[in-house]
């Protein structure tokens, strides 16, 4: 028994030890914590159970057959970050540079089978250099066990992914299926195929960065929603995220005790939105005025910055928010941001979130290049995200609603539970100088001044029709308030659409305008 339990634990060690010594020298050298480094500061203390720590591959081919390592490149288990359960997986790019292999497969499927199974989150730190060319065909064929469990994972388990080094190949359609992708900043890339083939194939000379490095991705593609400065801050951000999701979506999102006083009113808001509705103002300044105190959480911060997403709490509830930004194109929708926005809300409905928007949106971002690429198929995406979602929903129109935009974002006709509308809100089907030249083009023309003619056509539309109150006469808008009542009203309102219960109409499935 002394000689078994002896060799139980030459295995044990050795599965610690990763590559070895050289290796995990190597990982530091260039900034990067080891795969265990990262799960002690991630998890909570003696909470990390292991689950196949001594599985290691069985492939002979191209000298394999002599280097065995446990655990072969991936950490598998069970722990807790703040006392909550998560299932995880670490890859250790000291183990054959974390290549993906049909054993890396077996061990990653079956930690996704018992979140699943567990109703729990799934992490996953991915540092790995592709798939395992000694493996072939098999290798290929383990990203799909993966990927279709990331399928089947969603919407049911938060599922976030860690870049922490290189994901190439295939490797980066499981962070892609996931719900959240943080990235490290450079020291983490992803990307197809990389810059040797693409110089072979097209010519063009691109570093692993400037491809696909976590500002590429956070700023151009959209394909992460945040960016950390270092792997610290990347563990640490997915410590705080798990704290505005809930464990699987048949639960509730966490409840904190409440510890700004609901009914603070704020006066700065008040004053927030200029006079001159020319004039920008920063609606992230607007948010913190109206959330609990240091609990917005953005999301996607640095792509599409015309439209905001992210979470916060209200009373110590979590919520997310929807919101256009007029310092970025006037807060005009277009394709990123419409697909940004769309994104939000399915995350958020699929966790039982509530959703708070805040529009000033002057319409649609005119332009052939817009049209072209399909503005009017991802515009649709905002529309059916909205129509889909059953949890509550809540609209604030702080100034401009403007034709096709105020119908996308949160009306009563997308199904929103409440809407309300500060004074300075102006809800119209179009803008006032475009409205007055197509109702009074004639009169317009045959005055003998023109110009002062049309201003005040101009003028007659804005007074008319630049409000909320017509909005509020025929039913459109619940209730115009006071902008330092907003925080008070929105955590009124959810207190009572908390119990809100959902009548879908049975079906397989709408098609989504991908």
């Amino acid at each position: 028994m002394n000689d078994q339990l002896a060799t139980l634990r030459e295995k044990r060690q050795r599965a610690l030890e990763g590559g070895g010594q050289d290796r995990i020298d190597a990982q530091h050298a260039k900034g990067k914590l080891t795969a265990r480094e990262r799960l002690a500061i991630l998890l909570d203390e003696g909470s990390f159970q292991e689950l196949g720590a001594l599985a290691t591959h069985q492939n002979t081919n191209f000298g394999m057959d002599e280097r065995h390592y446990p655990g072969d490149g991936v950490i598998t288990g069970f722990g807790k970050i703040q006392g909550r359960r998560v299932a995880i997986f670490a890859q250790d790019f000291t183990v054959f540079g974390g290549s993906f292999s049909q054993v890396q497969s077996n061990k990653i499927s079956r930690i996704q089978d018992l979140a699943i199974e567990a109703g729990i989150p799934l992490i996953g730190l991915n540092d790995s250099g592709g798939a395992r060319v000694q493996e072939g065909i098999q290798s290929l064929a383990a990203y799909g066990e993966v990927f279709m469990r990331n399928v089947k994972a969603s919407g049911v388990i938060p599922q976030i992914s860690l870049i922490m080094g290189p994901c190439a190949g295939g490797a980066v359609y499981s962070p892609a299926l996931t719900d959240i992708t943080i990235m490290v900043d450079q020291t983490s890339n992803m990307f197809l195929t990389g810059p040797d083939i693409i110089k072979t194939v097209t010519g063009e000379e691109v570093t692993a960065e400037d491809l696909g490095g976590a500002y590429v991705h956070n700023v151009t593609s959209g394909v992460a929603q945040l960016i950390a400065d270092n792997e610290q801050h990347a563990l640490s951000l997915t410590k705080t995220l798990l704290g505005y999701l809930p464990q699987n979506n048949a639960e509730d999102p966490p409840q904190l005790e409440p510890y700004d006083p609901p009914d603070r009113m704020d006066e700065a808001l008040n004053t927030i939105v200029p006079g001159d509705d020319r004039m920008a103002y920063d609606m992230r300044q607007l948010l913190t005025h109206v959330f609990d105190h240091g609990s917005t959480f953005e999301l996607h911060r640095d792509f599409a910055p015309n439209a905001l997403v992210g979470f916060a709490r209200l009373g110590g509830s979590s919520i997310g928010f929807v919101a256009n930004q007029p310092l970025a194109l006037s807060g005009c929708l277009d394709i990123d941001a419409s697909d940004k926005i769309a994104r939000h809300i399915t995350l958020c409905d699929q966790f039982n979130i509530p959703l708070i928007t805040f529009v000033d949106c002057p319409g649609y971002l005119p332009g052939v290049e817009q049209e072209h690429r399909g503005v009017i198929r991802h515009g649709a995406k905002i529309i059916y995200a909205y129509c889909q979602a059953t949890v509550p929903k809540i609209s604030i129109v702080t100034r401009k609603a403007m034709g096709g935009s105020y119908v996308a974002l949160s009306s009563r006709q997308m199904n929103n539970d409440v809407a309300y509308a500060w004074p300075s809100a102006q809800i119209a089907v179009m803008g006032a100088e475009g409205a007055a030249r197509l109702l009074n083009r004639r009169a317009i023309a045959a005055a003998e001044d023109p110009a002062a003619e049309e201003a005040r056509f101009v003028a007659e539309y804005k007074e008319k029709f630049f409000n909320p109150y017509q909005a509020a006469d025929v039913g459109q808008i619940d209730e115009v308030i006071e902008p330092r009542e907003t925080r008070t009203r929105l955590i009124r309102a959810l207190e009572v659409l908390r119990t809100k219960v959902s009548q879908d109409v049975p079906k397989k499935h709408g098609l989504f305008p991908v």
